[in-house]
């Protein structure tokens, strides 16, 4: 474990500020981008929207994953693609279903799920033409992309780094019925139902029979995610209930088995979990660095002054890829 560079101002210190600062107080516009459909297997389909210049075979490619009812116009997906863009590098930041539009199917995403990110992988590997595939997942995109190396990776990825990943999802489950945690809780409770919501109307229209799998679902009541989990997430993707979904699917217990070359990042004063749920140096394998940053928040980052901030999240994202390109003049000349 190493002390991440990150420094909060001294205006900045509370976990909540750095969490909700970039949600509701900052304006930043999506760069210029091209959106492509990606078929899946089944019928449905992914949205992804790639940034910069086309992949060329040099410049590293940069896949962005956002977090639990985040998109690709989440402001920190928007922040790194705008900066990467101002470098000449090439990112594609994917959209988990149902994550911007309603999806043809009863299925969205959770903390374990791999499948669509293994299919995006596959994707963005085949079009990056031989240069360099990292990845980036922020949240549940951080969890996802875990669980993805520790169980599914097939040497398409160069490096990752994984942001703010609930390690340990019971951990987070209990910890988001606590004190002002609930704030976070409520909220994203209440975007998942509306989410539900839509998608059951929209599919009434173009595939009934996926419509009926999401009318069977008990929505009444449900006040935290041990409910939601429970409820929804558990018999949508066959686990027995939401603890044998949290103790499958928590990318903690599978940090040893990653192979790819990973950094983790987390703050300590994260509201989304615990200090607990840090894992300990025995539980890296050798790819793994683990940075902490003291403050931080749950995805926060923030530093400057309350009139200029600026975001340190989209300086380590450059770092990250520098560090993982084969090519580093090329990354040079594109950010001269």
């Amino acid at each position: 474990m190493t002390s991440a560079a990150f420094r909060a101002p001294w205006w900045a210190r509370s976990p909540h500020l750095q969490t909700l600062w970039g949600p509701l107080l900052r304006r930043t516009r999506a760069p210029a981008r091209r959106r492509e459909v990606l078929p899946l297997a089944d019928g449905d389909h992914l949205l992804l929207d790639w940034c910069g210049p086309a992949p060329d075979g040099q410049l590293p490619v940069l896949l962005l994953q956002h977090g639990l009812s985040g998109s690709s116009d989440s402001h920190y997906i928007i922040g790194i693609q705008r900066r990467l863009l101002a470098l000449g590098l090439p990112s594609v930041a994917a959209n988990g279903r149902g994550a911007l539009v309603p999806n043809d199917t009863a299925r969205s995403y959770h903390a374990g799920e791999i499948d669509d990110l293994d299919t995006v992988i596959r994707h963005v590997h085949e079009h990056a033409k031989g240069a360099p595939v990292l990845a980036l997942g922020v949240s549940l995109g951080a969890s996802r992309l875990l669980n993805w190396l520790a169980l599914a990776d097939s040497g398409k990825l160069a490096g990752a780094l994984a942001i703010c990943a609930p390690l340990q999802l019971a951990n987070s489950a209990d910890h988001m019925d606590q004190g002002l945690s609930r704030i976070y809780r409520n909220h994203l409770i209440k975007a998942l139902l509306a989410t539900l919501d839509a998608q059951e109307r929209h599919l009434h229209k173009v595939n009934p029979e996926q419509a009926a799998i999401l009318a069977g679902l008990d929505r009444t009541g449900i006040r935290s995610f041990w409910d939601f989990d429970g409820r929804i997430v558990a018999p949508l993707y066959g686990f027995r209930d939401a603890a044998d979904y949290y103790a499958q699917c928590s990318a903690g217990t599978r940090l040893g088995a990653i192979d790819t070359p990973t950094w983790l990042l987390q703050a300590r004063d994260d509201p989304f979990m615990t200090e607990a749920s840090l894992p300990r140096q025995r539980d890296l394998s050798d790819a793994v660095t683990l940075e902490v940053a003291e403050h931080g928040g749950h995805v926060g980052f923030v530093q400057g002054s309350i009139r200029r901030p600026h975001y340190w999240l989209e300086e380590r994202a450059e770092v990250f890829v520098r560090a993982f390109s084969s090519n580093h003049q090329s990354v040079s000349t594109a950010a001269g």
